[in-house]
């Protein structure tokens, strides 16, 4: 029996052996996966870091992603350590304060069992609560980097507001700071708080339902010492309340949120917050003033007069007032603000600039002078960017893994020796169009897009298609030698490996595919296995990580629109929604324009900026930054354009050496620079009530206009401005201009004709100018003119033979210029097959005044329509020889230059047949010229 004891008691320590191992085996494996767990956790973290490290230092910014990074390290270890200690060191006094244990009472019994509990893991317990509280308040403060930053690096505007006399930078800067501080404060204070009153109730310094005193003499002073500097702090909010009304926005009467003072708010609501902000500070020292008098009675009765004064005063005060004060006599007891409004919404958006002058309606002039006009006014855009795209994909994409973005870009080159309007667009890269689909194809393959293709804005072929200026692939034409592959563009979105083992498709022609290998320094080199595990993770691709196509040379190309460089290497740009290429010094450069803003500019009307990508609400925008994005290598540049923009300093000042100065635009890159679209249409909404300066005018809205609708549209979407090359009226020669109308309130009559000169290298840059119409005079909008279009009999009776068959009718921009007192529009037309053809133009409508509306296959039979032929009359029967040679002289002359013009025409297009005709109708005018002209001097005795 006893060796069977033994032999059993042998077995039960071979079990507890073989379990204890067992247990550490087990220890040893979830330490191991734990390890690995975190690892892998800390990896994925940090791999993001490591990726924005390098791509920042690729493209030559590592000062903006070490600032902005230090920025938010600082703030996060500032404000987390400010929170945690705090938290912390309240529990800590509440703790040393605790009232010694005596007898207990059942409410104290009642949570001894808790405070045994945690008695053993009282320091951790503070520790990790503190530490939690710190990590949440250090983050928030982080994402405040962008506010700090503006606050220390602030530069004055050299305006002050009418109120307060205080510099706009103010508000702009240092207000925006002033609030997250004091917000933070009251958090802090708050939680402070909460954390000094738990323990305080847990160690039996504060009692809910006890007889007697329910708090000791130290729970009540420390208490009163945190109540006294929440209401501090609220006294401060109280005080920065009355800058904040400044900023305010409200619902006055106005296109945009009105913004700023009105009259309750300066005659009570100012008042009311300096009496509240002095209340506030009475009742804060009365509850430091409990530490001396161990009561709360005092500060409790302050603190509710205090909430009652907040109702009465900041509440129901201001609203008597403005019952009684400002509704029966709003007009003259608004208009002082009014006209603070409109005084600083004009200055905050550039507005104060605008040149007004009138433009008569009425024409007085004869069709002939009316005809020569036209022809010397504009150069009338034929090619409508948003209609050609089709066209140009149609002819020119070279493949189906190619596009063209619409709209196109409408730009100017020069053509024998005069600026020629000229739509442009570049065949980008299409993954949707890769054949055979796969990882390989997508990324390494397929990397890029090829080349410009480009047409005469103002012209088209005889069959109504683009007059191609540069085409094919390699491309050839007017553009000259440059580098034609496009590796960032706005459609290309995905990443690409270049320069590796794998070939590239550089571009398809007649003899195939033609393959390339990527030599250029864009994008992060993928040489060391650790940056191509940490591209692998922020993909989502571990094919990165083990891809034989992948070698020392291979570098990725990523975040490759031009908005998100742009963004990225300038956080505190607002981009605009649409940037343009042109070809500079022998690259495709991607312009962008970058405006800097604000929504807390004192006074200012807030509004949404532009209608692309930019979209956000502001009340102070400019035109500061001209950013370039080279199309192969990535290549980002900013520029300074607006030289005395505060908010551009300020952040010139944040990043240094980030924005070039504006003397090292190349004078190549000027020549295409040209007034942002965004902003002239958020300027063009505002100038719809900001263009009255009279107070009384602006708060009836008497005198307001409206932007016009697109008249070739189905919606109400508003007309989109149009770049003209344009002369003026009491202009001498033709500039480049963004242009647009104004119609009047419930009607469709034209009020006015905004333009812009967008001519960078003009010293007239950015010069607004508002033409306005007489109140009287009855010019047809753009709408109006539309149905005057389709309801004419001859008009719609040609447009119904266009559609025979089932063709496709589509109406291009319709286009105003002001001339000679009125208005001329004219509006192209295009026909599409029944099938997935291109549309062509062909028809061209015209308008002036209130006549009959003309039109024509081209543009000059349309005007001929409208006016009259260029050609002068033939004199009278009993007119003298000389008068009839001169006339033969001007008709050969006009005669020689229109057979000019289409022979240059033609060699651009490569048709030398057409070229040969009209070279011979040149040679015949001109002779036609030179013996009138010798029959003139005869006949007039002159040798």
């Amino acid at each position: 029996m006893p060796e069977r004891e033994d032999g059993q008691d042998g077995r039960d320590d071979d079990a507890e052996t073989y379990s204890a191992r067992l247990s550490t085996r087990q220890r040893a494996l979830f330490a191991v996966v734990a390890a690995v767990a975190l690892l892998s956790m800390g990896f994925v973290a940090f791999s993001g870091f490591w990726t924005d490290h390098l791509w920042y230092r690729s493209v030559g910014y590592g000062s903006v992603f070490h600032t902005a990074l230090w920025t938010r390290v600082g703030l996060f270890a500032v404000f987390g350590g400010v929170m945690a200690a705090a938290v912390g060191a309240n529990a800590y006094l509440a703790h040393r304060m605790r009232p010694p244990v005596g007898a207990m009472s059942p409410e104290e019994q009642g949570i001894d069992r808790y405070r045994m509990g945690i008695a053993p893991f009282r320091v951790w317990l503070v520790v990790v609560v503190s530490a939690l509280v710190g990590l949440i308040a250090g983050a928030s403060a982080a994402g405040q980097w962008r506010v700090w930053l503006a606050y220390a690096n602030a530069v004055p505007f050299g305006t002050r507001d009418p109120q307060f006399g205080l510099d706009a930078s103010f508000y702009t800067f240092d207000l925006p700071w002033y609030r997250f501080v004091l917000s933070f404060g009251f958090a802090v204070v708050v939680l402070s708080l909460v954390s000094a009153a738990l323990t305080h109730y847990l160690y039996g310094g504060l009692r809910v339902t006890s007889p007697g005193a329910r708090a000791t003499a130290a729970a009540t002073g420390h208490l009163s010492v945190l109540l006294g500097l929440f209401v501090s702090l609220k006294a401060a909010a109280y005080w920065l309340d009355r800058y904040g009304l400044a900023v305010k926005s409200s619902g006055f009467r106005t296109t945009a949120g009105w913004t700023g003072l009105r009259y309750v708010d300066a005659n009570a609501y100012l008042p009311a917050k300096t009496i509240l902000f002095c209340i506030a500070v009475i009742c804060a020292l009365l509850f430091f003033a409990t530490l001396w008098r161990r009561t709360w009675s005092l500060p409790v009765l302050a603190f509710g007069l205090m909430v009652l004064s907040a109702v009465l005063i900041g509440g129901l005060y201001p609203a008597i007032v403005q019952k009684f004060q400002v509704q029966p006599d709003q007009a003259v007891k608004e208009a002082p603000y009014l006209r603070r409004n409109i005084t600083a919404t004009r200055a905050a958006y550039g507005l104060t600039g605008v040149r007004v002058s009138p433009l008569p309606a009425a024409p007085k002039t004869s069709g002939a002078k009316l005809r020569a006009d036209a022809d010397s006014t504009a150069d009338v855009t034929l090619l409508d960017p948003d209609v050609a795209a089709p066209d140009f994909r149609q002819a020119q994409q070279a493949g189906g893994y190619y596009t063209f973005t619409s709209p196109l870009t409408v730009d100017r080159y020069p053509v024998d020796g005069r600026e020629q309007p000229t739509v442009l667009g570049l065949r980008e890269l299409k993954l949707s169009g890769v054949p055979d689909d796969n990882w390989t194809n997508e990324h390494f393959t397929y990397t890029h897009g090829y080349g410009v293709v480009a047409a005469d804005a103002d012209s088209t072929t005889d069959a109504g298609a683009p007059l191609l200026t540069e085409r094919d692939v390699p491309p050839t034409g007017a553009l000259g030698s440059y580098e034609p592959r496009i590796y960032y563009g706005q459609d290309t979105t995905q990443y690409s490996i270049v320069g590796g083992g794998a070939k590239e498709v550089d571009y398809a022609d007649g003899g195939g595919e033609k393959s390339t290998r990527y030599a250029g320094v864009g994008g992060v080199s993928l040489a060391d296995t650790f940056t191509r595990a940490a591209y692998a993770v922020q993909t989502g691709d571990p094919q990165i990580l083990y891809s034989a196509a992948i070698g020392p040379a291979s570098r990725i190309l990523y975040d490759r629109t031009p908005q998100q460089r742009v963004q990225a290497v300038a956080p505190w740009l607002t981009v605009d929604g649409t940037p343009y290429p042109a070809v500079v010094d022998g690259r495709i450069q991607w312009i962008v324009d970058g405006y800097t803003t604000s929504d807390d500019y004192p006074y200012s009307s807030r509004t949404t900026l532009g209608t692309g990508g930019a979209g956000r609400q502001v009340n102070y925008a400019r035109d500061a930054v001209k950013a370039t994005v080279d199309a192969y290598d990535g290549t980002v540049r900013l520029y300074q354009w607006d030289t005395r923009d505060p908010v551009l300093k300020t952040w010139m000042r944040a990043f240094p050496h980030t924005v070039l100065p504006k003397k090292d635009i190349p004078p190549a890159l000027t020549a295409h620079l040209r007034y942002p679209q965004d902003l002239f249409t958020t300027q063009r909404a505002l100038l719809t009530r900001y263009h009255v300066t009279d107070a009384a005018a602006f708060a009836s809205g008497s005198e307001e206009w409206r932007v016009p609708a697109d008249p070739t549209g189905a919606g109400s979407a508003a007309e989109a401005p149009q770049y003209q090359s344009i002369t003026l009226p009491g202009d001498t020669s033709r500039t480049w201009q963004l242009t647009s109308g104004f119609t009047s309130t419930g009607r469709q009559n034209v009020s006015a004709f905004l333009a812009v000169d967008s001519d960078a290298t003009s010293a007239a840059y950015g010069t607004m100018r508002l033409l306005e119409l007489p109140t009287g005079d009855a010019v047809p909008g753009p709408r109006a003119t539309q149905t005057d279009f389709t309801a004419d009999p001859a008009v719609a009776g040609r447009l119904a033979e266009l559609r025979k068959g089932g063709s496709r009718v589509e109406f291009g921009d319709q286009q105003a210029i002001p001339m000679d007192g009125g208005v001329l529009y004219v509006e192209p037309v295009y026909t599409a097959g029944p099938g997935a053809g291109p549309p062509a133009l062909k028809l061209v409508l015209a308008s002036y005044g209130t006549g009959r509306p003309a039109f024509g296959s081209t543009l000059d039979q349309a005007l001929d329509g409208l006016f009259g032929s260029t050609s002068a009359p033939e004199p009278p029967p009993a007119a003298s020889g000389a008068a009839a040679d001169a006339t033969a002289v001007r008709r050969a002359l006009a005669d020689a230059q229109r057979d000019f013009d289409a022979g240059q025409k033609a060699m651009r297009s490569g048709d030398w047949t057409a070229y040969g005709k009209a070279q011979q109708a040149l040679n015949d005018a001109l002779r036609r010229a030179s013996d009138a002209e010798k029959r003139q001097a005869a006949a007039t005795g002159d040798r």
